[in-house]
């Protein structure tokens, strides 16, 4: 055996890996209270980062079409403010957004659910009216609805029990709950000024993360580490966007359609189904769940009208609008779309579906260029394999 200078270094690089993964596996409970640790210390600045990279969308947008004229670049003053001024108008509009949701959505949502118990109670009388009169030459169906009794007393009395009983444990749980709230406060107002940092700097950052991947890496390393990079920015921020437009597109047909066909609920319901949409595939049909049902307190036939509505504007969004405005912004065919949200679902909930497709996008992106280039070293060519 030739037991060169390069062998014995990495056999004793094999040593050590061998050696840490033996200790790691003996001292594994410390080793996950300390991974812990690290990542509620971590976490803040994680969140940072991700928030500074969905800002970056409409910040980059507003920065290339508000000073991209020649006297602006120019312009030494103008050109220093280009960046902070993008940075407030960004958060202004994020503002704008939550405002609207909260001083024109919520306090309707809020008067829906006051007006609940109402509203069901109008419900069964209504849905019984409207069974008699679905059903009037089937006298047995009609003296069936006719025999079924609410007992609304009791309902709201084992409503009342039920708050009761579980007063104790959330009294409990308060101090608990207020302790969580302003560390998740304190951890949102670090990332928020991590985010406004990278943002400002976002040039000098990258410089300096290139230096040190330089500095440690093999140069073919940096490249094909930056190449990557690239890609995942290009199709997150293609998708994010493309994703966002298309929410808009189809909470504002929502509303128009409810509007014309004097549909109750039109602003919540279009609203809801916009940000609902955000969730690919499956986000706009939580929406129609819960607006169906909205509906159903006020009539039972809006209700199915408002399903039937839903699938005919699903049908136009899926077919018409989303491979227009997403389509192709991620370069992933449907097949693996539907994986990469049921995958992400699984294992991290909704963030996963908003973030699975994008990353499923870019691991698609570099296996297929990989399967490409071996093809290409073994001359095959693809029109034989298509």
């Amino acid at each position: 055996m030739d037991l060169g200078k390069e062998n014995i270094k990495k056999l004793r690089g094999l040593i050590i890996f061998t050696i840490l993964i033996l200790v790691g596996l003996q001292n594994f409970g410390v080793i996950i209270n300390a991974a812990r640790f690290l990542l509620n210390i971590i976490f803040p600045f994680a969140l940072g980062a991700a928030v500074a990279f969905v800002l970056n969308v409409p910040m980059h947008f507003l920065e290339k079409h508000l000073f991209h004229e020649r006297k602006w670049k120019e312009n030494h003053a103008v050109r220093k403010l280009a960046r902070p001024v993008s940075l407030i108008l960004t958060m202004c509009i994020v503002i704008g957004v939550v405002v609207l949701v909260m001083f024109v959505v919520v306090p309707q949502l809020g008067t829906t659910i006051m007006s609940l118990g109402t509203s069901l109670q109008n419900f069964a009388v209504n849905l019984q009216s409207w069974g008699e009169k679905l059903f009037q030459d089937n006298q047995e169906i009609v003296g069936w609805i006719n025999s079924l009794e609410f007992n609304w007393d009791q309902m709201i009395q084992t409503g009342i029990d039920f708050f009761k009983n579980g007063a104790g444990s959330v009294l409990n749980s308060t101090f608990s709950a207020a302790k969580t709230i302003i560390s998740g406060l304190a951890n949102f107002f670090i990332a928020f000024v991590f985010a406004c940092y990278i943002l400002l700097q976002k040039e000098k950052l990258s410089r300096q993360v290139k230096k040190i991947m330089y500095a440690f890496l093999k140069k073919d390393h940096v490249e094909v580490l930056t190449n990557v990079c690239s890609l995942s920015y290009k199709t997150f921020s293609n998708f994010l966007t493309g994703q966002c437009v298309e929410a808009v597109i189809l909470g504002t047909m929502f509303f128009i359609t409810m509007t014309i066909f004097r549909f109750p609920y039109a602003l919540l319901v279009g609203v809801l189904i916009a940000f609902t949409a955000l969730i690919p595939i499956f986000g706009a049909f939580i929406g129609c769940v819960i607006g169906a049902f909205l509906i159903l307190m006020v009539s039972p036939v809006k209700a199915i009208g408002f399903i039937v509505m839903f699938l005919i504007l699903q049908q136009i969004e899926g077919n018409l609008i989303y491979p227009h405005v997403v389509g192709g912004s991620v370069g992933l065919p449907s097949i693996w779309v539907l994986v990469a949200v049921t995958l992400g679902g699984s294992l991290m909930g909704i963030v996963g579906m908003l973030v699975f497709i994008p990353l499923s996008s870019v691991v698609y992106t570099l296996f297929r260029g990989w399967v490409y280039q071996r093809l290409k070293k073994k001359n095959i060519p693809l029109e034989q394999i298509e």
